[in-house]
């Protein structure tokens, strides 16, 4: 295989990729090899030859996704900001909800390839609690909130009716924050922040 056919071969894959996470983002997991092949401007011979089933390109897709939430929450974690980092996460996952909304259905769901992903749920998990008790142990979050509670905002989000306007959910999203925090008052800089 010569250099130019190899570079060849990984703008393929790379461009593969790009187009199947992003269809399946927007429109689910069970978009057909041949679309995808479709819109990439590919046979579907040479998505094959890159992914040669579908589920290998779902998981692919999937390991991206799950690659990006990883950094985002290591970025939180990194935050010096309690209050800064956790209500980030919680807009960042609506930001998921507004983009990814196939991928995460997979992820949070029943699909067969969200299996793949357990011991990346369990420490975003982890990660999750850390912030949260950070979070109450610095004063910016009320006393009886815990994981649980956040946990169920970001079910709230995951399961808002997504519409053209996403007004709605980022006014679902201050609310929900609202009533996390120590005082029932969003900070004016995470206001301002969206």
């Amino acid at each position: 295989m010569t250099r130019k056919t190899r570079t060849d071969a990984e703008h393929n894959r790379r461009r593969i990729l790009s187009v199947a996470r992003a269809a399946f983002a927007s429109e689910g997991l069970d978009l057909p090899m041949r679309e995808i092949a479709r819109r990439v401007g590919l046979g579907v011979a040479t998505v094959h030859r890159h992914f040669p089933s579908r589920a290998d390109l779902v998981t692919a897709a999937l390991t991206e996704h799950v690659a990006a939430c990883r950094s985002d929450m290591r970025a939180a974690l990194d935050d010096p900001d309690p209050w800064r980092a956790l209500s980030g996460v919680v807009r960042r996952f609506a930001e998921h909800r507004l983009r990814d909304r196939g991928l995460n259905e997979a992820l949070f769901g029943s699909h067969p390839a969200a299996a793949a992903f357990a011991a990346d749920r369990r420490e975003q998990a982890r990660a999750l609690r850390r912030l949260v008790d950070r979070a109450r142990a610095a004063g910016v979050v009320r006393d009886d909130i815990g994981v649980d509670d956040v946990r169920i905002c970001l079910a709230a989000i995951a399961s808002f009716r997504l519409t053209r306007s996403t007004v709605g959910l980022h006014r679902l999203v201050d609310l929900l924050l609202t009533g996390l925090t120590a005082d029932g008052r969003l900070p004016v800089d995470a206001a301002r922040s969206r």
